[in-house]
């Protein structure tokens, strides 16, 4: 049985998706699906009953909820979040499975921007509580903005410290977020973290060393990738600016590496922390479900398309397309994307490639820096579950993002080979979403983020690297739950394959009220294989 959603929560980015009735995806059968909802990673989401923030690590972003839209409209109470009753005999028991490890994302706000701890004895409870139902450990964004704010090569970690004490004298882990990335900055938004001051004085002067499209529309979520080797910020590059405050980072905080308190760093590549081009962004009118636009007119990123055309003897090739639509339009409205398309020509293939390239280039940089700054402690990257049009032969919303997936084409296989290269775990953000359930809203979009994650999924399994996860939105039901496990311990696997740790998003009022706490403690116990009856 399916949870009653309003309209507008139908209208999230991440959860419209063609209907495909009990999906059967490489040979796995599914249950008819649940709604879940998306938002991206930098974006704030106001619950009407508590100050919450999207831990923005999702790939998409609902229109309405980006701008000033109250999230109170969206999202039920707690109270409307009862688990719906499902008889044992239709649940998978989970016992005896393997130890999945469960992580809660602390809130956004948690440090203020003069890097101070807020609330402590209240996070302190909080924490107490995660305890007590076995949570294995938290994640915690640490901000760029925030420690390296306003002079080059100064940090000042020292609210990060108190937090990571309270951590630890509470025997939780700790997965910790490189966040190279600006937080919120949409109207409404109640945290909002931009990039350090001294880094937008130089955008001021040079606005190339931002994201740019077709428009000369500036992103100042984050960095270029044009500027990863050149010394535009005071005489560093970006890959050298990212590699001195990860080596900030390793020595300010040596004895929680070293006890073990520090489990897994994720390292922030791009728009909302993720391994993507900020093509979608909200602040320049996307909605959902609009197929993006090309971000690669700054001037380093135009000169490196030159030079790659040149390379290959047509330096006519040396310009993004000329007809690939704008943000709000579908595939087939395009010369570029629709069936048939310039994206299929020799020019679209070569462009295609550059830029999904430019895309894995940059992993590679960062993730080199990230290995020598971390040693032999595990390091992750997130991707984003960009599921809109994958059900049409350009996968146009992918392409947009920088990952060259097409029909007849695996784009997520280079990813997943770079990653290995590294020794780096690929963590992906649709697990909970069921195809079903996403076309009521949108229909045309022609998504299918089953047949996605089951996709991506398994292209990090075939390059033998761990899969983590999360879920997008707070969930609060048995039937949510239910799917993530699936997710997370796949049915009669033949080699066992298995996530490797899920982090839940994210630490708040509800979760903590008491029918919402037992039902998470019976999720953490089966994710942990253990014998389990209801609480």
């Amino acid at each position: 049985m399916a949870m009653p959603f309003p309209n507008s929560m139908l209208k999230c980015a991440t959860t419209m998706a063609l209907a495909s009735a009990n999906s059967v995806l490489l040979g796995q059968s599914f249950p008819a699906p649940s709604v879940a909802r998306f938002a991206p990673r930098s974006r704030s989401l106001k619950p009407n009953f508590i100050d919450f923030s999207s831990h923005t690590r999702i790939s998409a972003a609902p229109s309405e909820f980006t701008e000033s839209s109250n999230f109170g409209d969206s999202v039920h109470t707690s109270d409307d979040h009862q688990v719906v009753d499902i008889a044992p005999s239709e649940e998978r028991d989970f016992s005896g499975t393997p130890h999945v490890p469960v992580y809660v994302m602390l809130p956004l706000g948690i440090i203020d921007m003069e890097c101070e701890l807020i609330n402590p004895d209240e996070l302190s409870n909080q924490l107490r509580t995660l305890k007590s139902i076995n949570v294995d450990g938290v994640m915690v964004d640490t901000w760029w903005g925030i420690v390296e704010a306003n002079t080059p090569q100064h940090y000042n970690w020292k609210g990060y410290r108190k937090l990571f004490e309270i951590v630890r004298n509470l025997d939780l882990k700790l997965q910790v977020v490189m966040s190279f990335h600006e937080c919120g900055g949409n109207v409404g938004d109640d945290v909002h973290i931009p990039l350090p001051k001294w880094v937008t004085e130089i955008g001021e002067e040079n606005p190339d060393i931002y994201f740019t499209d077709r428009d000369g529309r500036r992103n100042p979520e984050s960095l270029t990738w044009g500027i990863d080797k050149e010394r535009v910020l005071k005489g560093r590059t970006a890959v050298e600016v990212y590699f001195e405050y990860m080596r900030s980072f390793r020595v300010e905080f040596d004895d929680f590496f070293m006890d073990g308190s520090i489990t897994e760093i994720e390292i922030g590549l791009g728009a909302c922390g993720e391994l993507r081009y900020p093509s979608y962004p909200a602040k320049h009118g996307w909605e959902y479900p609009g197929i993006g636009e090309f971000q690669c007119y700054d001037k380093y990123l135009t000169k490196s398309l030159e030079k790659a055309a040149e390379a290959r003897g047509h330096s006519f090739w040396g310009r993004p397309p000329d007809h690939a639509g704008s943000y709000n339009s579908q595939p087939q409205d395009t010369k570029f994307f629709c069936d048939g398309g310039e994206y299929d020509s020799g020019y679209g293939r070569f462009f295609l490639n550059w830029y999904s390239q430019t895309l894995i280039h940059h992993g590679d940089s960062v993730l080199s820096m990230a290995n020598l700054a971390f040693e032999s402690t595990p390091i992750s990257v997130k991707v984003s579950g960009i599921h809109w049009w994958y059900k049409t032969a350009s996968h146009a919303a992918e392409l947009t993002a920088g990952f060259y997936n097409r029909a007849n084409r695996d784009g997520y296989g280079p990813i997943a080979s770079m990653l290995k290269k590294h020794n780096t775990a690929l963590n992906f953000t649709c697990v909970e979403l069921r195809t079903l359930d996403q076309h009521e809203g949108f229909p045309e979009a022609m998504a299918d983020p089953e047949g996605l994650v089951w996709q991506v999924l398994n292209a990090a399994w075939d390059a033998d690297i761990p899969v983590a996860s999360e879920n997008a939105l707070p969930c609060y039901d048995r039937q949510g739950y239910n799917k993530i496990l699936e997710h997370a311990k796949p049915r009669d696997d033949p080699d066992g394959r298995h996530l490797s740790a899920f982090t839940y998003l994210r630490l708040n009022q509800p979760l903590l009220e008491e029918h919402n706490l037992r039902e998470f403690q019976l999720f953490v116990n089966r994710m942990h294989g253990e014998v389990v009856e209801d609480l």
